[in-house]
């Protein structure tokens, strides 16, 4: 194959006969024993064929556009005026011309990034064509009059998640680098991916599991999570590590940091350079940070109560056993701030004052308006969900991850698609990715409240929806100083939803809002000379007024946080060493909870 009349031709290289055969009778092997597995696994099973609901919000889409037979032709007369334009600028290309593309991929998208797609008539016109395809399908479905604001939301979600999927990038006839790569390596490359597919089915046991990074390249608390420190506590949920100070002065008042438990917590700890948690330390925080269990059926009765009890509530109590001090600065992360948020409208109604500053980074308390998560919330799903949950008691990592891959497709599923198994090339070593695919599990009990109460019903910023631990909650009445970060492209924690706590809390409140998204956006050392944030003193009932008047900073937003942390008080005291109050070590960190897999 040439990838033009310009270029060299690519050298076609012969199979290997041999490999072939070695190869095809390892998939046979191997691909008996995964199906029969996955069969034992599903016998006497009775899922729900559909569900996530797809087929009734498809099937409403379709009778309303049949109301409105006009509004369809005139979409689809569109469509094909475009589709005649690019097949007459296609045959004006292959007589030497040299006219304007039809469309035009987004600037970020890094599918047609191989130059093949461009200089090559064909593969020009397969882009093309491709393009204006996707386009008329989002343009149909957003054109939809008369759905249910949740049904369209679920509709325009599973029409990008096919419009991705039918991406010429992701078969081999239309992709012009694994074509070239199958010629040049005589379709080794083909046999390797099938190789690797069938590796990561048997990691699924059955389904598919893709392995996005070499995760042989890492080992908890060897090369990722090694900031020095000790377990000076543990209980049913959580082990509390106590960093190591690295100054010989620390501030007075200790930091704790609550991680959200769908993760693990060393995302803040993942290599020295990008660490959060070793910047902490050596700005001279005494760092304690929760470390949640990756709970089994035996914690399926655990609740979100629970976790605040066992979290948050005992933290505080060992934090004061080990330091001395009664007061805390406290950071929650995600989900970790939705607790927090939590525990604080609970103390609040006990008088307990020993939190003394909050820190919420990329955290939800309003979830009216979700993102795109909320796709996954609607009584048929979240129904099928606990009748899964019911029969584990929990629910599993895998399940937990593929949803949120399936909010970045492009990305962090079919990108690897191409990579591992038609270019049959082996994934990077990247951290980041193996912290992403160490996936944890849900108690049952607490994730059912969790997605019913505030993913679908919205109550926690109801006054007094929700009662914890015999208290009703009411967020009003949270009055500590507040600094809640959140990113730009968050598709987890939107920003605009994030925002609307600063509305809700009656305390000083400071928002920052960094660029990227949910985790590089706030995994970003000042060092590393990455992302812009903004930041506006003045909070206005709505998000978008917030932005207009906010300026833009370059580089990372840590050191705005340490100066807002600090200047709450900066009373410092000599460094207090791990084990050495009235908590004793228990283990090094990171401990032992946190090196528990979900497929342990």
């Amino acid at each position: 194959m040439a990838d033009n009349n310009d270029r060299t031709p690519t050298a076609f290289r012969l199979p290997d006969p041999a490999l072939v055969s070695r190869t095809m009778a390892d998939v046979a092997e191997r691909g008996q024993r995964i199906v029969a597995d996955f069969l034992k696994r599903q016998a006497g099973s009775t899922a729900d064929p559909d569900p996530l609901n797809i087929g009734n919000a498809f099937l409403e889409m379709t009778t309303r556009l049949m109301a409105n037979p006009a509004r369809l032709v005139q979409a689809q007369l569109g469509f094909w005026h475009d589709y005649l334009t690019l097949w007459q600028n296609t045959a004006r290309r292959m007589m030497g011309e040299d006219p304007t593309p039809v469309i035009a991929e987004d600037q970020k998208d890094r599918r047609f990034k191989d130059d093949a797609w461009r200089e090559h008539e064909v593969f020009d016109f397969i882009r093309q064509s491709y393009l204006l395809s996707a386009r008329y399908f989002r343009h149909v479905v957003e054109g939809t009059e008369g759905l249910e604001p949740k049904t369209a939301q679920k509709v325009d979600f599973y029409t990008r998640q096919f419009v991705d999927a039918m991406s010429p990038t992701n078969f081999l006839m239309t992709n012009p680098e694994v074509l070239r790569r199958t010629a040049e390596t005589g379709g080794e490359n083909l046999l390797r991916g099938l190789s690797n597919l069938l590796g990561d089915l048997e990691r699924g046991r059955g389904q598919l599991k893709i392995r996005m990074t070499d995760d042989t390249k890492f080992k908890v608390g060897e090369n990722i999570a090694v900031t020095p420190g000790k377990v000076v506590f543990q209980n049913d949920l959580m082990q509390l590590i106590q960093y190591a100070p690295t100054t010989e002065k620390v501030l007075k008042r200790p930091l704790l940091i609550i991680p959200p438990w769908i993760n693990k917590f060393y995302i803040l700890d993942l290599r020295p350079k990008n660490s959060f948690i070793r910047w902490a330390v050596e700005q001279g925080h005494t760092v304690f940070v929760v470390s949640w269990v990756n709970p089994d059926s035996k914690l399926a009765e655990k609740g979100f109560e629970d976790y605040m009890r066992e979290g948050p509530y005992a933290a505080l109590d060992a934090i004061e056993a080990a330091t001395g001090e009664k007061g805390a600065n406290v950071i929650g992360y995600c989900l970790g701030g939705t607790l927090l948020a939590s525990t604080l409208a609970h103390m609040a109604a006990k008088k307990d004052t020993r939190v003394k500053s909050a820190t919420f980074f990329t955290t939800m308390v309003d979830f009216e308006e979700a993102g795109e998560l909320g796709v996954f919330i609607d009584e048929e799903q979240l129904a099928a969900l606990e009748e899964k949950m019911q029969k584990r008691g929990f629910l599993e990592g895998q399940e937990m991850a593929t949803t949120f891959n399936m909010l970045r497709a492009n990305d962090l599923i079919w990108s690897f698609v191409v990579n591992n198994y038609l270019m049959g090339q082996e994934p990077f070593p990247f951290d980041l990715l193996y912290w992403n695919d160490d996936s944890t599990r849900m108690p049952a009990k607490m994730h059912s409240f969790y997605l019913r109460r505030m993913y679908q019903q919205n109550d926690l910023v109801k006054p007094g929806a929700i009662e914890l631990d015999g208290v009703k909650l009411d967020l009003r009445k949270i009055k500590v100083p507040a600094y809640i970060l959140s990113t730009r492209e968050d598709h987890i924690a939107p920003w605009i939803s994030t925002y609307r706590a600063t509305q809700i809390y009656k305390g000083p409140v400071r928002f920052v809002l960094a660029a990227s998204g949910h985790i590089a956006g706030v995994a970003n050392p000042p060092d590393a000379g990455k992302y812009s944030h903004w930041i506006n003193d003045e909070q206005p009932p709505e998000a978008e007024a917030w932005f207009k008047g906010a300026t833009e900073l370059a580089g990372s937003w840590w050191p705005d946080w340490h100066r807002w942390v600090s200047g709450l008080d900066k009373a410092m005291v000599p460094a207090r060493i791990p084990g050495e109050g009235r908590l004793p070590a228990i283990e090094d960190a990171p401990g032992s909870y946190v090196k528990v897999m979900a497929t342990d």
